[in-house]
């Protein structure tokens, strides 16, 4: 259920960055930084492995969003192992932070965030940290990479490429010594519909023991959307709405501009988008959610299932057992079933 397996075959440029780990004040974070495919993780399963058999404890931040080992996915996530490991999917989280995408793009400030608080859970728990990272290194990309060094201010980051990367080192530099590494001769390309697979098999195995649980938009906060925001429009706004546009409108809040989940559309004028946002029902449906704590970490993710507008009540399926601890539900950017199957990705502004 992962790319990355433990192997001792590793070219000697990962051998003298053990031993440059093994030797340094602790305690030690190192960022790996690649392009998809260029053996960040199979690196980090590595050094992980062997820093362990030195006598070193470490913890191991997965920010890689769309190819988690540490489950779940959408989630930056911390694990620390206690002894040998085969792979990361082989892991258990000991705490995680919500992005709610596999496709990052729009959500670089949750990314960086991510990494961040959970390095620095595992600052008092490690002698070293090794933060594993996403392929997505160009554009925005590369941007958000920088504000993840600079956040977390590594020891050491490692860029594994061949040269394609060189702007990106610069841009590195200032916020942690740089090493470079070649991309191993090992390394596979996986195709995209081999990700999505494996992806699919990471949501089924998440949600196998999943219930479905209740909750209160009175008693926790949301987050994440402009749902439930604001003072809730009259019934003679909503009936203007629908004569306007041709909608069955559902709910809908007035906070500056209005915001109204409708159904039945027949077509949304741009010139309105300011102060109208309308949200198609259909795409709350399957929403992944995350379950929140008091200190903003993320307890587990849930798959958004009903929405009663007229109660203010969420139906969430979740394997989450302990729902004491929830004091938000935060919407995501992706519909998944629990299945694994993925439904599609919104846009960051479409809730």
């Amino acid at each position: 259920m992962n790319k990355a397996r433990y192997t001792q075959d590793v070219p000697k440029d990962r051998i003298e960055l053990l031993r440059s780990i093994a030797g340094h004040d602790k305690p030690f974070k190192l960022m790996v930084i690649g392009g998809v495919d260029s053996g960040k993780s199979t690196l980090i399963t590595f050094l992980g492995n062997e820093l362990l058999s030195l006598g070193f404890r470490i913890a191991i931040v997965d920010s890689d969003v769309g190819q988690k080992g540490v489950l779940p996915p959408a989630t930056v996530s911390l694990a620390v192992p206690e002894g040998p490991f085969e792979s990361m999917s082989d892991l258990e989280g000991w705490a995680h932070y919500f992005v709610g995408t596999t496709a990052p793009a729009q959500f670089i400030g949750e990314m960086a965030v991510g990494v961040k608080r959970m390095v620095d859970v595992a600052i008092d728990l490690a002698d070293v940290i090794l933060i594993d990272t996403t392929g997505f290194v160009t554009g925005v990309g590369a941007e958000m990479k920088r504000l993840k060094a600079e956040l977390v201010m590594p020891d050491l980051i490692a860029v594994i490429h061949s040269g394609e990367l060189s702007g990106l080192v610069r841009a590195l530099e200032p916020y942690g010594e740089v090493v470079e590494l070649s991309v191993s001769e090992t390394a596979r390309r996986y195709h995209h519909e081999e990700r999505r697979d494996l992806r699919a098999e990471k949501w089924g195995a998440y949600f196998k023991d999943s219930q479905l649980v209740e909750f209160s938009t009175s008693a926790v906060a949301i987050t994440g959307t402009s749902l439930f925001h604001g003072t809730p429009i009259s019934a003679g706004e909503k009936e203007i709405l629908e004569k306007a546009f041709g909608w069955v409108v559902l709910a809908g809040w007035k906070n500056g501009a209005y915001t109204v989940v409708k159904a039945d559309v027949e077509r949304f004028p741009r010139a309105h988008s300011r102060e109208l946002k309308a949200i198609d029902f259909e795409k709350l449906s399957n929403l992944l959610v995350g379950l929140i704590d008091d200190e903003g970490l993320c307890l587990g993710v849930g798959i958004l299932k009903w929405v009663n507008f007229s109660e203010g009540t969420l139906q969430v399926l979740t394997p989450v057992n302990d729902l004491s601890r929830v004091r938000e539900i935060r919407f995501g950017r992706i519909r998944v079933t629990e299945e694994g199957e993925e439904l599609g990705l919104l846009r960051r502004d479409e809730l």
